[in-house]
């Protein structure tokens, strides 16, 4: 499951501005997939590549999904983002997973300042969806004018940013199957029985799959240069999007399976014969058993799951179809459990329970706690309205898995086994 929690709002239209950066050029990258005997891998402008990728935004503590970084003055979002890329350039970050909100100048300042692509994000409905000027809070993926609205959205999205200097991919929705079963952001337990769940699945998943086909279609004739992905909520419904996603690029999942990922690689190979990026993975930084925080525990997954992405790259022994992924999350969200109250405690409540986490699961209890999940702890905002981070365990430890390239030549799986191992925590 997932604890990625977003915006809620109505999409707010993209605006195109204008801007001159004395060290950009106008030059678009060329990003693709190429599939061959090896397996599947990312290639931009002819050279092989990785996502080390991170979850990123940025919300003061007190604020919410309401705040937005990107609707301050130019000054501010210039100062708390050299702050941040400064820091995930540092720790070997290469791509930010940043949602539509982002206007196109800061995409490439990101890019020219920090050498860092972003993955841009359309939630495609998650949230809710506006219907002839309402909101309606739980999408209904059949509705013809909810299909055209948000085929319009994604539309306008690809024109606005197709020529934008930093731009890796584009990304529709997030775990877009989990709501189908709960309305709201915060994350729940599904029910039980598999009969209900594919119920859901062929009543309203579908419809979804289909739209998200389409979507993907539509982008592509406007955008050439870079590839569409689909975010689900770990392999989910995987048969209903083989038979409706043939057009998608890329099979993105948000995936919380502990340690490791089991047999997702060849599951998502052999089902869609799709590369498979990782938009969501890691473990949260506090320990529900000791109650308290616990940055080896937190590293210690987190390492294990970038591990296994590098075995599984083309040109290895493995499954030959990672791409890479998005470590979630870069700072901690004091928002997330309550959304809308106690914005300034942060809540060390245990909201749902994943047995994968061994360390510190017991069974009938939830370990897993919404706010602590960044590899950086949050400080107080200061009066100008920025916070300061301090790097955890997992900052380091990750800084260090990201200097293997795991395309780099003469890799081999026991290399990559004996890089992480060497990794002290």
């Amino acid at each position: 499951m997932s604890k990625l929690i977003f915006t809620k709002y109505i999409f707010l239209p993209i605006i195109l501005l204008v801007f001159t950066l004395n060290s950009c050029d106008t030059k678009t990258d060329k990003v693709s997939i190429l599939k061959n005997k090896e397996g599947m891998k990312l290639v931009v402008n002819g050279e092989d590549f990785i996502i080390n990728g991170m979850n990123w935004d940025y919300f003061p503590i007190g604020t919410n999904f309401s705040y937005s970084l990107w609707e301050q003055s130019d000054a501010f979002i210039k100062t708390a983002l050299d702050a941040e890329m400064n820091l995930l350039k540092e720790m070997g970050v290469n791509t930010i997973r940043v949602y539509e909100g982002i206007q196109p100048q800061w995409i490439t300042y990101i890019y020219k300042e920090y050498g860092i692509y972003t993955m841009l994000n359309h939630s495609f409905g998650r949230y809710g969806v506006a219907i002839n000027g309402n909101w309606e809070p739980e999408t209904d993926y059949s509705n013809a004018n909810a299909q055209q609205g948000l085929l319009t959205e994604v539309s306008e999205m690809a024109e606005a940013y197709k020529n934008t200097p930093g731009l890796l991919l584009f990304l529709l929705g997030n775990e877009n199957n989990y709501g189908l079963f709960w309305a709201g952001s915060e994350t729940e337990d599904f029910p039980e029985g598999e009969t209900e769940k594919n119920e859901i699945g062929e009543l309203r998943g579908r419809a979804m799959y289909k739209l998200m086909n389409e979507a993907a279609i539509k982008m592509k004739e406007i955008d050439k240069n870079h590839p569409v992905a689909i975010c689900n909520g770990d392999d989910l419904y995987i048969d209903i999007i083989a038979e409706e996603c043939k057009d998608v690029d890329i099979y993105g999942t948000n995936m919380y399976r502990g340690k490791s990922f089991g047999d997702a690689f060849e599951r998502v190979k052999k089902t869609l014969n799709m590369p498979i990026l990782f938009t969501e993975f890691g473990a949260d930084a506090f320990n529900s058993l000791t109650q308290k925080e616990d940055q080896k525990m937190q590293a210690y997954y987190m390492l294990e799951n970038w591990k296994e992405i590098y075995e599984n790259v083309s040109g290895l022994e493995k499954a030959g179809n990672a791409i890479g992924g998005f470590t979630f999350q870069f700072s901690d969200g004091w928002w997330k459990l309550g959304q809308t109250t106690s914005l300034d405690i942060h809540d060390n409540h245990a909201s749902w329970a994943n047995g994968g986490y061994a360390l510190d699961y017991v069974k009938g209890a939830n370990n897993m706690s919404e706010e602590w999940f960044g590899i950086c702890a949050k400080g107080p905002t200061d009066t100008k309205g920025f916070y300061t981070l301090t790097p955890r365990a997992a900052y380091f430890a990750l800084q260090k898995a990201h200097q293997l390239n795991p395309y780099a030549k003469g890799i081999t799986t026991d290399l990559i086994s004996k890089h992480f191992r060497e990794i002290k925590i």
